[in-house]
């Protein structure tokens, strides 16, 4: 009844609905999968290296933050496969872990493997980046995430990806 009232006839809401679902389980995948490939290539690296938990020093929720790999108990590492979002309570979110990670005696790095396309979400992640080398930490997006991980590990993950067969 909404879609019709905007003027989209119920074969399109129900191809729009259909692209929605298909679209939201292949980026929750694609995410699970780069977060799962780069700590595998790290813990390759740095045998000790994993997730940890660390307690929200800045704000009342959460009360702790995970952290996607904590390397050689210096560098705490978030991993993204992309971050799209304008959402406030999650880039406020963010920031408060960047923080958080500091307080803990970390120093934050953040990879994000492929850019936003929207120029609200680009502009949201350059605030972030900004925010982590504020706290003498690291944002390593696009090219440099994979070189980071390269440089790091010795893994040349870009073309690893590359090289994997189409799937239709």
């Amino acid at each position: 009844m909404a879609f019709a009232a905007l003027g989209v006839s119920a074969e399109d809401a129900t191809n729009i609905d259909l692209h929605q679902s298909i679209s939201r389980l292949v980026y929750r995948h694609t995410g699970t999968m780069m977060e799962e490939v780069a700590r595998h290539c790290l813990q390759r690296a740095f045998p000790g290296a994993g997730r940890a938990l660390i307690p929200n020093t800045v704000g009342d929720s959460p009360k702790k933050f995970e952290i996607d790999c904590l390397v050689e108990d210096t560098d705490a590492i978030e991993i993204k496969w992309r971050d799209a979002t304008t959402d406030g309570d999650h880039v406020r979110k963010e920031a408060q872990r960047v923080e958080a990670t500091r307080d803990a005696g970390y120093t934050p790095v953040r990879l994000m493997f492929f850019e936003p396309k929207r120029p609200s979400a680009i502009r949201i992640q350059k605030n972030l980046a900004a925010h982590y080398r504020g706290v003498g930490g690291s944002y390593h997006k696009g090219d440099d995430a994979f070189r980071f991980i390269r440089e790091q590990t010795g893994i040349d993950l870009r073309t690893i990806l590359q090289e994997q067969p189409t799937v239709h």
